[in-house]
């Protein structure tokens, strides 16, 4: 049996990433390219502002971007540039900042140590992470996101680091994806998952999540 549910597991993903990656290709127009850290630090003030010197935001509502995937954080600025992702203070921001600016900025808060949680934990979000749901054809969300939510690729710009990520933000990420008032996953692999999760499991997840 446990055979069985593995390949299920494998087969599932497979499907998953495949579209996945066609959804990427789709939405990334423009290659992600590496920035030099150095000059990415001056280059960040502003995003310090709200994120954190270091990366570790104050604001339990502002995402940490210690440790992100460069390639995620290039993704998400250009999708706010483009309209594809909304928010009232990153919509305008992003509209600033140029590739070369990107990359460089991108580079330094990846190359900060990743962001990290406070321990605590949360069994149902456990369960979910690790094994999903195989009867809903929910996956893993270890998968994706890797142990610990700590990424499976360092340059990814289709699964970010998650773990050790702000509860609330993370939440309101979750929330966001369900209601499809956020649709920038790779082929809407979020909203998809996430409208298959109750209230009470997506709170379990982001309370596991940002534990790690």
């Amino acid at each position: 049996m446990f055979r069985s549910n593995q390949n299920l597991t494998v087969v599932l993903f497979m499907v998953l990433f495949a579209n996945a990656a066609a959804g990427t290709q789709n939405d990334n127009a423009n290659p992600v390219h590496i920035g030099d850290p150095t000059a990415g630090k001056p280059k960040s003030l502003l995003c310090q502002g709200c994120h954190g010197e270091d990366g570790n935001s104050l604001s339990a509502f502002v995402p940490k971007l210690a440790g992100q995937n460069a390639g995620y954080m290039i993704k998400q600025v250009r999708n706010f540039q483009a309209g594809l992702r909304k928010h009232a203070i990153m919509n305008d921001l992003a509209m600033t900042v140029n590739d070369d600016d990107l990359a460089d900025i991108a580079a330094y808060f990846a190359s900060r140590p990743k962001m990290e949680g406070d321990g605590s934990n949360n069994k149902v979000g456990e369960k979910l992470f690790l094994h999903g749901d195989l009867s809903r054809t929910i996956v893993a969300c270890v998968t994706c996101h890797g142990p610990n939510g700590k990424g499976l690729e360092p340059n990814s710009d289709m699964f970010p680091v998650i773990g050790g990520q702000n509860k609330e933000y993370l939440s309101k990420q979750l929330v966001n994806f369900r209601k499809v008032d956020r649709t920038n996953s790779p082929s809407g692999i979020m909203n998809k998952i996430t409208l298959k999760l109750t209230d009470s499991e997506l709170e379990a997840l982001a309370e596991y999540i940002s534990g790690r």
